[in-house]
């Protein structure tokens, strides 16, 4: 496509601006939405309602030749580009202030082959999706904890779910991925093809290409034990510590994460500790409910709950227990560590800041890694920082934008507090907008300068760049 001017290769006539992007609009299946369109405030909306940018255009592919036409289009044509898959991401990365998005969210297909133990899905469907057409065959494979997040920047990212410790992450069970490049071309990536793109799709986020369709290996699971314990915020330290001693022999099919949080972000506390901090731990056990009843017996019975809504239920039902403490549209900032321990400094620290929450619908989480997740080599994927035990993320949600001030302070002065307890790292799922050094820390120099190379070799002009960057080399 040339540019304005000149003839263009689409039509072979002399078109202006306008006339090429009808003309483009023409050879999709999907849609072009636009400033003033009826549809363009909805389809510029996401999941975090701080992100407020303009695109110029919003293309809804309908399929992968809307994808190859719209990245040919923009790339001719010298278009800034976004990709949103689910648009749940806390940075905001699905849109751009004045150039294309191209969205993924009309391509829902999924496919599973339940003897082979596969599935295949498409790069607009999301988790709860993915897992009602899985788990109908008693299948399942590693997804987020809220069901409405897209499995495509997850995926890219690395993944962390309920299931990990048992089966490793989403990019662990990634079995192959169809990629359009910044030329346009279809590709596959696999452990057989183009292995260095493989490498750098399972942790290396949209930095390679569009990745329009997923291929993953399913697992057995059943039904779960699952629920949330919580304890008076008076409880924490105790807590905490009994809880990072327990977990020195629980078993890959149990995780846990602890959650500080208020009865506002939490409607199932009871009347006595509305308005007042709480902490919580929820567990997601995959064994045999027998077994979990007795494994899960210790951290029920150590203290006096306020609540213990632990119980054998669908992993589809807990897959989505969590949703209403997630919805669409409140302000999010977020700030998140890896921890190579739960250690008393940590600990004191978490407490301190968790008794003087700036939101009753903030939380702190403390996610426990491990198992599966550790047993993959560093080097086997792109995905860095497998020693970690544990990862910490402040979920800052408020909903009156004029407060974002004083909580956005709060998460930045807690995130300062624990980083003398961490170990450096960071999860890039969990990243928001903080510059190319925390970037790169995601990964680590050597791998980060691996990466540069494959950016290099797949998107040497940096044509996804709105996006946890990587340079090429």
């Amino acid at each position: 496509m040339s540019r304005s001017g000149q003839t263009d290769s689409m039509t072979g006539v002399v078109a202006t601006g306008e006339e090429k992007t009808r003309e483009f609009g023409k050879a999709l299946r999907g849609e072009i939405i636009r400033p003033g369109d009826d549809q363009y405030e909805k389809a510029r909306s996401l999941w975090n309602g701080m992100i407020d940018k303009h695109p110029a255009m919003i293309v809804r592919c309908a399929g992968v030749a809307d994808v190859i036409t719209a990245v040919k289009f923009a790339r001719g044509n010298g278009i800034p580009v976004s990709v949103r898959g689910g648009g749940h991401n806390v940075a905001g990365n699905a849109l751009c202030d004045g150039g294309m998005v191209i969205d993924l969210s009309r391509m829902k297909a999924i496919r599973v082959d339940p003897a082979a133990g596969h599935a295949r899905a498409e790069g607009g469907v999301s988790w709860g999706e993915f897992d009602h057409e899985t788990y109908i065959h008693g299948l399942a494979t590693t997804g987020g904890i809220v069901s409405t997040t897209g499995i495509a920047g997850f995926t890219l990212g690395g993944g962390i779910g309920w299931l990990m410790r048992k089966y490793g992450l989403a990019c662990d069970n990634l079995v192959s991925a169809d990629v359009i490049t910044a030329e346009g071309r279809f590709i596959k990536a696999s452990a057989e093809q183009n292995q260095d793109l493989f490498w750098g799709v399972r942790g290396g986020g949209g930095n390679f290409g569009i990745v329009t369709s997923f291929k993953y290996r399913l697992h057995p699971v059943g039904p779960v034990t699952a629920g949330r314990i919580i304890y008076a915020f008076e409880k924490a330290g105790d807590v905490l510590k009994f809880y990072k001693n327990y977990l020195a022999d629980v078993p890959d099919e149990l995780s846990t994460m602890v959650a500080f949080m208020t009865a506002s972000s939490t409607p199932s506390l009871p009347a006595p500790l509305h308005g007042r901090p709480a902490v919580s731990v929820i567990v997601c056990y995959t064994g045999p409910p027998e077994s979990g009843e007795e494994i899960l017996r210790p951290l029920r019975k150590a203290f006096v709950p306020e609540v213990d809504s632990v119980r054998v239920m669908p992993y589809t039902e807990l897959q989505s227990l969590f949703d209403g403490e997630a919805p669409w549209g409140l302000n999010n900032y977020w700030k998140s560590e890896y921890l190579a321990e739960i250690s008393d400094g940590a600990i004191k620290t978490i407490i301190e800041y968790a008794g003087r929450i700036s939101s009753p619908l903030s939380q702190i989480h403390i996610q426990h890694l491990q198992g599966a997740v550790g047993r993959v080599g560093e080097a086997d994927t792109a995905f860095s920082h497998r020693n970690a035990a544990f990862v910490v993320n402040i979920v800052s949600k408020w909903h009156n934008a004029a407060e974002s001030e004083r909580h956005i302070q709060w998460t930045r002065e807690l995130a300062a507090a624990i980083t003398p307890f961490a170990t450096g790292g960071v999860y890039v799922n969990f990243l928001g907008d903080e510059g190319d050094g925390r970037v790169r820390a995601a990964y680590g120099p050597e791998k980060y300068r691996r990466l540069s190379e494959v950016k290099k070799k797949y998107d040497p002009e940096n044509f996804f760049r709105l996006n946890q960057n990587i340079k090429p080399a």
